[in-house]
């Protein structure tokens, strides 16, 4: 379902994605790349999309391979950046040695993969013992429930479970002039948690970054989102 979705809407994606201060990784990142550990060897970005985040860690000095399984999103990351080595392949079933990589990153990709704990197993594979897995995923909280309106003092409501199985998660966004239709999945933290414990990662840190400041091209009761995270970032080491 969700690889589909994304190479049929890859050229809106990189759009909204590469233009500066207008998605939410301008916000966000930085707390991201704190708690990703200096470059070792080789680090891999599995979901690249259209490769900002494989581009800025290559920035810090990372020697970067980059994966997805969206076709057009591969070949706007390599037109960007052809120093950098991306390969399109399925997250589940990455084509690269065992213990190859001193570092995997998942930014926002997580939710994306049909089989988000498959994935996570397959890192685990990839890294050497000691490696570091650093992920971002849009916060299971946030997933789980909506504001009741869009005034900044509305309140935030789960009308349903946020317990139990996965659910579909399902948005269009309307942005100054610009549409994105996000879909993929969402997890209670503890699915998160239990895959990690199966592929052998210990958590090491943990961070529920508050929006600092709404962008001009977000609606005037933005600030709502200040009271509950929008994003869970982690680091985890293979044990």
């Amino acid at each position: 379902m969700s690889r589909e979705h994304w190479e049929k809407n890859a050229a809106n994606w990189a759009e909204w994605a590469r233009k500066p201060g207008f998605d939410s990784y301008w916000q966000y990142s930085k707390t991201f790349f704190e708690l990703v550990p200096p470059p070792g060897q080789r680090t891999l970005e599995v979901g690249c999309g259209e490769g900002r985040v494989s581009r800025d860690l290559a920035a810090r000095g990372h020697h970067m391979f980059g994966v997805d399984s969206s076709r057009t999103l591969i070949q706007l990351a390599h037109d960007t950046d052809a120093s950098i080595p991306y390969v399109r392949c399925d997250a589940a079933d990455l084509p690269f040695r065992d213990e190859s990589f001193d570092l995997a990153v998942f930014y926002n990709s997580l939710m994306d993969f049909d089989d988000m704990q498959a994935s996570i197993a397959e890192a685990g594979r990839v890294l050497r013992p000691g490696g570091f897995l650093c992920a971002s995923i849009t916060h299971p909280l946030q997933d789980a429930g909506k504001f009741a309106s869009r005034s900044g003092d509305a309140p935030f409501v789960i009308e349903g479970s946020y317990l139990g199985d996965r659910r579909v998660y399902d948005a269009e966004v309307e942005r100054d002039g610009h549409h994105m239709h996000f879909k993929g999945w969402a997890y209670p933290l503890e699915t998160y948690a239990r895959a990690l414990e199966m592929a052998g990662f210990m958590l090491q840190a943990l961070r529920e970054p508050a929006l600092e400041s709404a962008p001009p091209s977000m609606d005037p009761g933005a600030e709502r989102w200040r009271r509950i995270p929008v994003f869970l970032m982690w680091r985890a080491i293979k044990t």
